[in-house]
């Protein structure tokens, strides 16, 4: 049977390169689009991927590398003007003739949260469903498992895990499981249509829970460090976070304290589109842990007291401040998703509250 070739965005990405993997280890011919030639574009064309140059948002760039494409994933950047590319995606998904298009979304997407990522990716999602002809699925995970395992070195070298999120729980789910089920909408579009879905894992854990699990899988004391969200930012920043990306964070931590993530958790959609159970926390963090920095030497221990001590010389502008000099849109009457009824007319469970969902899609 000849498959159609599928469009794959962001593939060098954490979620992108894990759809692109998948696909092309179960025999799909894959357009991965890359941003620039590097190691990681060269490893998927050794494994049998078409690599396509292009930036996401030069609309021109895009049409010529989605022809010959039947369907798409697209993955959003982490950008301001993302909405930007969405647009010049949508365009060119019409000009192509896309048969189907799954988009990466979030649990939190509404039209009116503080967050502009947010709030964008809830355009996205109905900009996407308006295209004449395609099957279009949604993927809305929450707050992914690699968002707290990413602090596995100071767990593995000082025994701390310093989260501000409270007794606030979530069921996270990992990259790859997000993976699985874009990949099973992609190959089996027709099955999918009109769904959104929602990955995760399948247990609710607080920041406590999951540093119990940290402590069995590292065999070493770890203990959960309530920070202020102020730290944490300043520790995000000090990690690598772009302020952009800060403004939108410091959202989704104020959604975690509330319980927004305990929402409708867990799910059993990972299950039901792949057919296989999703994989539980102590796993996915057994994959963190078995990386080179999460090895217990003195080097990495110091890298990490270092990393840890440099959060206190982090400085980090006002964020409102920054939004405002950026000429973001914002609104006059914002609210979180948890206060939002617009988020819950869309997005709370269908057990708990009926809900409409976007013209031409029926929420899973």
């Amino acid at each position: 049977m000849v498959h159609p070739t599928i469009l794959v965005t962001g593939a060098t990405g954490k979620i992108g390169g894990a759809v692109a993997s998948l696909l092309l280890q179960l025999g799909w011919p894959v357009r991965a689009l890359v941003h620039r030639q590097d190691a990681r574009s060269e490893d998927l064309r050794s494994r049998g991927a078409d690599v396509a140059v292009a930036d996401l948002f030069d609309p021109q760039q895009l049409q010529e590398a989605m022809r010959g494409t039947s369907r798409a994933f697209y993955c959003p950047p982490w950008h301001p003007y993302m909405i930007q590319s969405a647009a010049a995606f949508a365009v060119a998904a019409r000009l192509a003739g896309l048969e189907a298009v799954v988009g990466l979304s979030q649990w939190l997407a509404a039209p009116d949260h503080p967050s502009l990522a947010t709030r964008q990716n809830w355009l996205v999602d109905h900009l996407f469903a308006m295209l004449p002809g395609a099957a279009h699925v949604i993927v809305n995970p929450g707050f992914f498992a690699d968002n707290y395992l990413r602090l596995v070195p100071f767990a593995a070298q000082l025994g701390l895990f310093p989260m501000p999120t409270g007794t606030s729980r979530n069921a996270p789910p990992s990259n790859e499981d997000i993976a699985r089920v874009t990949a099973a909408a992609l190959m089996r579009p027709d099955r999918h249509n009109g769904r959104s879905y929602r990955p995760t894992g399948p247990e609710l854990l607080s920041a406590a829970d999951m540093a119990d699990i940290l402590q069995r899988v590292l065999q070493r004391r770890v203990r959960h460090m309530e920070i202020p969200l102020w730290m944490f930012i300043k520790a995000a920043r000090a990690l690598g976070l772009s302020i952009y990306e800060l403004t939108n964070v410091r959202r989704y931590i104020e959604e975690h304290r509330k319980g927004a993530f305990e929402i409708g958790a867990p799910t059993d959609h990972v299950l039901e589109v792949t057919g296989r159970a999703p994989e539980s926390f102590e796993t996915i963090a057994r994959h963190y842990a078995a990386r080179p920095e999460a090895g217990r030497t003195l080097a990495h221990k110091w890298r990490a007291i270092g990393d840890f001590a440099r959060i206190g010389f982090t400085t980090v502008q006002d964020l409102d401040r920054y939004e405002r000099d950026q000429q973001y849109p914002l609104l006059d009457q914002a609210h979180l998703a948890v206060d939002s009824r617009e988020w819950r007319m869309e997005h709370a469970p269908a057990n708990s509250l009926a809900m409409p969902s976007p013209k031409g899609a029926v929420r899973a």
